[in-house]
This record gives C-alpha cells, sequence and structure tokens, in this order.
C-alpha cells in the first residue's frame, strides 16, 4: 500500500504539468530563441501557426513594429510590403485566459488589425514585459483582447536584444527598426533535436 503511494505522489508533479506542446526554433538576424506553444489552450491559434511555419511562411519576414512592450513580425518583406497570404483564425483568447495563459512576459499572442478582434492571420508579438491590458476581459469588440498561444522558452534575451533596436517612423511603419531585423527561418523542433 505505502509504494501504491508513493508511486502516485511521485507521478502528481509529472501529471499536473501536462502534455508538452509543439516547439519552434526562430532564427532571426539577432540570434535565435525557441517557443512552445499550448494546444491545450489555443488549438485553432497553434494549429494556424504550425501551418505557417511547415509552410516556410515566416522565412523571410521582418519583425516590423518594435517597442518596449512586445516586438511584432511575421507579416512583411524587408521592402515594407505584406507577404500575400490567406485566411484567418479564430480568436481564442477567452479560452487562453481561462487555461492560464495571458500576455506576460515572453509569450506569444497573435496580432491583429486594431478593432477587428477576429481578424488575426500571420502577425504575431511576443510580450516583452507584462502586458495584462492585452489580455481577454468580455466578449466585444473593444474588449476581446489579443490570444496568447506559447512561451518563450529558450533565447529570451534576443527578445530582448530585438526590443532595444533603434526604430524610426517610415510613412505608415511606428516603431520600425532602422536596420532590418529579419526572420531567417522558422522550424519545428523535432524531438531528439532540442540540443541542436
Amino acid at each position: 500500500m505505502l509504494r501504491l503511494v508513493l508511486s502516485i505522489l511521485l507521478a502528481l508533479p509529472l501529471a499536473a504539468k501536462g502534455p508538452e506542446g509543439p516547439k519552434v526554433r526562430v532564427t532571426t538576424s539577432m540570434g535565435e530563441f525557441e517557443l512552445e506553444l499550448r494546444p491545450d489552450a489555443a488549438p485553432k491559434t497553434v494549429e494556424n501557426f504550425m501551418k505557417r511555419v511547415g509552410d516556410g511562411f515566416y522565412n523571410g519576414t521582418i519583425f516590423h513594429r518594435v517597442k518596449k512592450e512586445f516586438v511584432q513580425g511575421g507579416g512583411y518583406l524587408p521592402d515594407k510590403t505584406k507577404k500575400p497570404f490567406k485566411g484567418n483564425v479564430a480568436n481564442e483568447a477567452d479560452m487562453a485566459k481561462s487555461k492560464g495563459l495571458t500576455n506576460r512576459r515572453g509569450t506569444i499572442a497573435m496580432g491583429y488589425v486594431p478593432g477587428d478582434p477576429f481578424g488575426a492571420a500571420v502577425q504575431f508579438f511576443i510580450n516583452v514585459r507584462n502586458n495584462p491590458e492585452l489580455d481577454f476581459k468580455a466578449k466585444t469588440l473593444a474588449e476581446y483582447g489579443f490570444c496568447p498561444f506559447g512561451k518563450v522558452v529558450k533565447g529570451m534575451e534576443v527578445v530582448d536584444r530585438i526590443s532595444r533596436t533603434v526604430t524610426i517612423t517610415v510613412k505608415d511603419f511606428t516603431n520600425l527598426p532602422e536596420q532590418d531585423v529579419l526572420i531567417v527561418k522558422a522550424e519545428e523542433v523535432k524531438p531528439g533535436d532540442e540540443d541542436r
């Protein structure tokens, strides 16, 4: 009996952690970082992001909006034109929040056009600080919030470095890095490839 109780107690921390989600390595012109995604908290969002990663969509795009609060990218090319894409993804910010995933430092979330919380498609941002004002509050256009769907698990210092990049304003771009910060490649990290 004691052996059974001990084995259950030893298994509890593992059960509480839950299954690991897919991991993505993002190689930029300023270094690389690794993400672990949370399909339990935002399944459609993770599926959308992983499809774009698998298709190589993010390769060759830039971080086009860099602030002390977050760094945003994934939708524009170095010539500042939008990279063509198809399809949007449902905003799961309410579900993510119910699972304890909010816009805290190190989390990745989907970006959308202000006023249209259901217009997220390819752009994402990484929170450099805690941004509770971006969290889900109510099912209204103004308060739906931005959907976090994972977090940086390695290389947050690279994200911090990107956030300190000198920025300029050019036409419709505010907080545009003066020197392009390129996403060279975004790729899924397969089991056994973690220590590359």
